[in-house]
């Protein structure tokens, strides 16, 4: 991962299965693109397929909020930008944004993550070899602006 700037993720493509009756992306697809981009972030944190074979321990999303800003269309490759904004030693707070190949950020997505040791299955502490690389991470994540939308919450505003 180079830091402070966030990890950027592998482009995507959206594909034609996505593609709904309104002729662009449905919503859940964005979802998938997220999953995606944080697949490959947290391979270089340290979790992934190998880690969960030799530890029995994985990640679980606890929540996650998406804004949907702009449509994607069929073809259009996007790429995925991931930040750690907190964590602690069983949980992490995430960051995202979808950004199309042309350099607009197309949706955003922030939500929290769980370390859970799958014997349970129960939410774990992460290891300190894992915790070590996290700390390493959001320090320098720290060290970006804070994303606007973070935090955001969600309700009608009404003019009063």
């Amino acid at each position: 991962m180079t830091e402070p700037a966030p990890f950027l993720s592998s482009f995507q493509t959206v594909e034609a299965d996505w593609i709904d009756y309104n002729e662009h992306m449905n919503m859940g697809y964005y979802t998938v693109l997220f999953d995606r981009a944080a697949d490959e972030a947290y391979a270089e944190i340290g979790f992934g397929p190998e880690y969960r074979a030799a530890s029995g321990c994985t990640t679980y999303t606890a929540e996650f909020h998406v804004r949907y800003l702009r449509e994607l269309k069929l073809g259009d490759r996007v790429q995925g930008a991931f930040r750690i904004l907190d964590h602690d030693e069983k949980r992490f707070h995430s960051f995202q944004e979808l950004i199309r190949e042309d350099g607009t950020v197309v949706a955003t997505g922030e939500g929290i993550a769980l370390h859970v040791d799958q014997s349970g299955p129960k939410v774990a502490p992460m290891p300190e070899t894992i915790l070590a690389r996290l700390r390493e991470v959001a320090k320098a994540h720290a060290a970006l602006p804070r994303p606007e939308a973070a935090g955001r919450g969600i309700g009608l505003r009404r003019r009063g």
